[in-house]
């Protein structure tokens, strides 16, 4: 049950999955107490056995029975050493990891317990549909190409937006009348852009937007302004979606994390500069799945740490504490089911308390399981002390992407957008993009924002386009294509790379 979607990563940077959320989220089951059935005792007993050397084991319940027969197990079968024949028969090589009879256990304990249709979501508060606080501006021209765009950055240094697409692998400066210009022609798309200097940034492309193992990315330095073509960090990496600066052993020289996310392999490495500044690339963490790092002094022992988010099979959020020795000690802070689809995490003080939280998102629909998903959404885990986090709040949203945390009404508090490239686009088209307004503590009132025609969104980025002191959204629109709803017809813009949604608060 390992993921292979490439959306965790063009989001966020850009998934938990599995059943609803249980507190810690140290299991993924809500059906866990053991069936009475010996039989049924038996397959749960071999689903944690053999599920849990890569991920934690997904409850039934978590999926319906279709697709745990005909799509999930089938491909889990296979990781196993099994032969897969039409009409889910299964058949036992030598060198297979489990018997086939232990297998149709396996597979009897998921049939059986698992409900017939999918579950849904109960909304809490379903969301206003207004403009709220925001007021649409668009491109007045437009290319009569498919839009693609699997990047959107603000420069909040002088409001210039940039975007990246698979079309043509163009990096696109966009001015204030959002005119664009051709900055660069990259090797393959950008998914990342980390502005690194003035006129200056550090761009990640990420190969193949495919899932397979081609080592095509890099990790290229850019001049802004065109007066040098793009020259490499690092290449011959396997779908990297993300770098991140740091001086992580005090020599003065910027370090950069990257985020490769791969499909079998990737990993997270480091790039460490020398004095002839040339990067070494040294391995933190072997796996694949690595979507985003966010760094910071979290033990505060005046050393740079890295939290990191990985969304392939054993989802979930990884500490990474700097030993000062040039190396890093590894710390679990929140695992997650591999149906959840983790897609993006952020970290903010939520509750004025002096500590981080983390705002987590789960959405990414584009693996085995294609069904809408009650837990996906947006949640937030309060920082408890001592790198500990308890869920404090959740909001369902199909298919969420990102979200994003920003004092948006300027009232002094949080508030939040959401975007969501799997929504129920067929029935609930609007879920796409939304703003929850924080009205009172930990409270968000949800608004749907009336974007969904003007395209698909993949991408988001806040900061303060206009320069008028209040942060702005950028939506990056990637129309054709991964649609899991059978018959629908698309409904959005198939042209228009980007919309700014400008803030009118101030």
């Amino acid at each position: 049950m390992k993921k292979r979607s490439f959306f965790t990563i063009i989001s966020g940077i850009s998934v938990a999955i599995g059943s609803l959320f249980l507190g810690s989220c140290q299991s993924g089951s809500s059906t866990s107490d053991a069936p009475e059935d010996p039989v049924l005792a038996e397959g749960k007993r071999l689903a944690q056995q053999y599920c849990s050397t890569c991920h934690l084991p997904v409850d039934p319940d978590a999926l319906d029975k279709e697709t745990w027969t005909r799509q999930v197990l089938p491909a889990m079968a296979l990781r196993l050493g099994l032969e897969v024949w039409q009409g889910n028969h299964y058949y036992q090589p030598a060198n297979a990891q489990i018997s086939q009879a232990d297998w149709i256990k396996l597979v009897n304990y998921y049939e059986k317990l698992a409900p017939e249709k999918p579950k849904t979501a109960r909304v809490p508060e379903p969301p206003v549909e207004d403009w709220a606080i925001f007021t649409l501006k668009k491109p007045k021209t437009v290319s009569p190409e498919t839009a693609t765009t699997t990047l959107v950055a603000i420069d909040a240094a002088n409001g210039s937006i940039y975007s990246g697409n698979s079309t043509d692998n163009g990096l696109y400066r966009w001015d204030k009348n959002l005119n664009a210009t051709l900055v660069s022609t990259l090797p393959s798309p950008a998914v990342h852009l980390n502005f690194a200097a003035p006129s200056q940034a550090v761009v990640t492309c990420i190969g193949d937007m495919k899932a397979i193992d081609v080592p095509k990315g890099a990790v290229l330095t850019l001049s802004l302004d065109g007066q040098k073509p793009p020259e490499p960090l690092a290449a011959n990496l396997v779908r990297p979606v993300q770098t991140t600066a740091g001086d992580f052993n005090h020599d003065g020289l910027t370090d950069w994390i990257v985020c490769g996310f791969g499909h079998l392999t990737g990993g997270l490495y480091l790039l460490k500069q020398g004095p002839d500044h040339q990067f070494e690339r040294i391995s933190i963490r072997d796996v694949p799945g690595a979507t985003q790092a966010l760094t910071g002094d979290f033990n505060h022992d005046g050393w740079l740490d890295a939290m990191v988010l990985f969304a392939h099979a054993d989802e979930g959020i990884w500490l990474f504490l700097n030993d000062r020795k040039g190396g890093f000690t590894e710390k679990n802070l929140l695992r997650f089911p591999p149906v959840y689809g983790s897609t993006h995490f952020q970290l903010a003080d939520f509750n004025r308390d002096g500590q981080l939280d983390i705002l987590y998102t789960s959405g990414d629909n584009g693996d085995y399981s294609k069904i809408l998903k009650p837990f996906h959404g947006v949640y937030l885990f309060l920082n408890q002390g001592n790198f500990r986090y308890q869920q404090a709040w959740f909001y369902p949203i199909n298919g969420c992407t990102k979200a994003v945390a920003a004092d948006f009404d300027g009232d002094g508090d949080l508030d939040l957008t959401t975007i969501a490239f799997f929504a129920d686009l067929k029935n609930k088209p609007a879920e796409t993009f939304l703003y929850f307004e924080q009205d009172k503590p930990l409270h968000f009132r949800p608004h749907a924002v009336p974007v969904s025609a003007y395209g698909r969104w993949i991408c988001l980025d806040v900061a303060d386009c206009d320069r008028d002191g209040d942060p702005d959204v950028v939506l990056g629109n990637y129309s054709q294509g991964f649609i899991n709803q059978p018959d629908l017809k698309p409904a959005w813009n198939p042209h228009l790379p980007l919309i700014v949604l400008e803030n009118k608060t101030r």
